[in-house]
């Protein structure tokens, strides 16, 4: 199979509505609020083709990544799960058109809680926090929540992280995001390699451990982001930073299958956050 009989193929799966999933692992949609379901793993709410389980505050998008979270599979497995329950079709007529993005309001009286957070909790050096607050990159919403934003075409917004900074710990996307579009990233002038990480808060630690480096939110583990080719064209070294978990060495294994110049670059810890705060020396990871 072609890699670009494989992307059709991955296309289609993930266009599976999220619906149909819920109801073939026996989740049970709530009588008073159509978008919310109930399953094995807590409370899910749907909003197209996005998801978030609220009791485990970890979300996604598409129909791969459903199966994964509910069934507790890795990509390749949830990939085979879906195409033995689902016959392959192109089901990306019927999904809903991309609702406009609603980036959360600032709110600079909450930015030094998302300071605090991200320097004491998390081991991100002011340095590095201070030129992306004052890009506008990053800042804090009304409820204390860390905002990451995607940049695409001329720099323009597309889409932004979320993350938690208070008791009740969270990570989300803000509503109609769109992560084939644009990402966050952060970059030496003259970068002598890239590094795709997981989230926004590890491609900065990863920029910390790997300072000659650029880093690229990939906002969530997936093998093919559609912007990925036009890095690969740049003519860096480019590598897959997913974390140290049989999730993100799947979702390498598949990217590595689709794009053979891609290497891995496997953290030593779980995640580079967890080698930033652990070891905070550079090119603490794992060639293969």
């Amino acid at each position: 199979m072609t890699s670009d009989e494989i992307r059709d193929r991955l296309h289609q799966l993930r266009a599976i509505p999220l619906e149909s999933v819920l109801l073939a692992t026996g989740g049970k949609r709530d009588p008073q609020d159509k978008a919310k379901w109930h399953t094995a793993k807590g409370a899910v709410s749907v909003t197209g083709m996005k998801f978030m389980n609220w009791n485990q505050g970890r979300g996604g998008g598409g129909a791969i990544d459903l199966a994964m979270h509910l069934n507790g599979l890795d990509f390749k497995a949830a990939a085979d799960w879906l195409r033995r329950h689902f016959p392959i079709r192109d089901y990306s007529s019927s999904l809903p058109h991309m609702r406009p993005l609603t980036l959360p309001p600032p709110d600079p009286g909450k930015l030094r809680t998302v300071k605090k957070y991200l320097v004491h909790d998390r081991g991100i050096t002011s340095s590095l926090i201070e030129p992306l607050v004052e890009s506008n990159r990053l800042y804090a919403d009304t409820r204390g929540n860390a905002v990451f934003l995607l940049l695409g075409k001329e720099n323009r917004p597309v889409g932004a992280e979320l993350r938690g900074t208070g008791s009740a710990r969270w990570r989300g996307m803000a509503p109609g995001s769109q992560k084939d579009l644009g990402y966050f990233s952060i970059h030496a002038p003259d970068a002598t390699m890239i590094v795709l990480c997981e989230s926004a808060i590890d491609a900065m630690s990863c920029f910390l451990l790997h300072p000659s480096s650029r880093c690229v939110s990939t906002s969530g583990t997936r093998p093919n982001p559609h912007w990925l080719p036009a890095f690969l064209s740049q003519g860096v070294p480019l590598y897959c930073g997913f974390d140290a978990d049989s999730t993100g060495d799947a979702m390498a294994q598949q990217m590595i299958a689709l794009y053979p110049a891609v290497h891995r670059l496997r953290p030593a810890d779980h995640d580079w956050n967890d080698v930033l705060k652990h070891h905070p020396t550079p090119d603490l990871s794992r060639h293969t």
